[in-house]
């Protein structure tokens, strides 16, 4: 796609999980739930949940975002238990 994402936040489907992937956007919201990060990362095509795990290297980063600041994220893709499927 570019150099800042692999992927728009509305095009992952089944087939990428396990996949790495690379997302840019604006941060929509984070949710810590007991030292696990979640971050609903957005761009103009959708919302991806993006996971950051205490025992991850961008967990120490990932605890400074703020709502609206513009991020990206390289992860593996993992399928979310409840998520939707396309």
């Amino acid at each position: 796609m570019h150099r800042y994402r692999s992927h728009t936040c509305g095009a992952l489907r089944d087939s990428d999980i396990g996949e790495t992937v690379r997302l840019s956007g604006w941060c929509h919201r984070i949710r810590d739930h007991g030292g696990v990060l979640f971050i609903d990362l957005r761009d103009h095509y959708g919302i991806t949940q993006v996971v950051a795990d205490p025992d991850s290297k961008a967990f120490r980063l990932a605890e400074t975002w703020r709502s609206e600041w513009v991020g990206d994220s390289r992860r593996r893709a993992r399928w979310a238990r409840g998520a939707r499927s396309h």
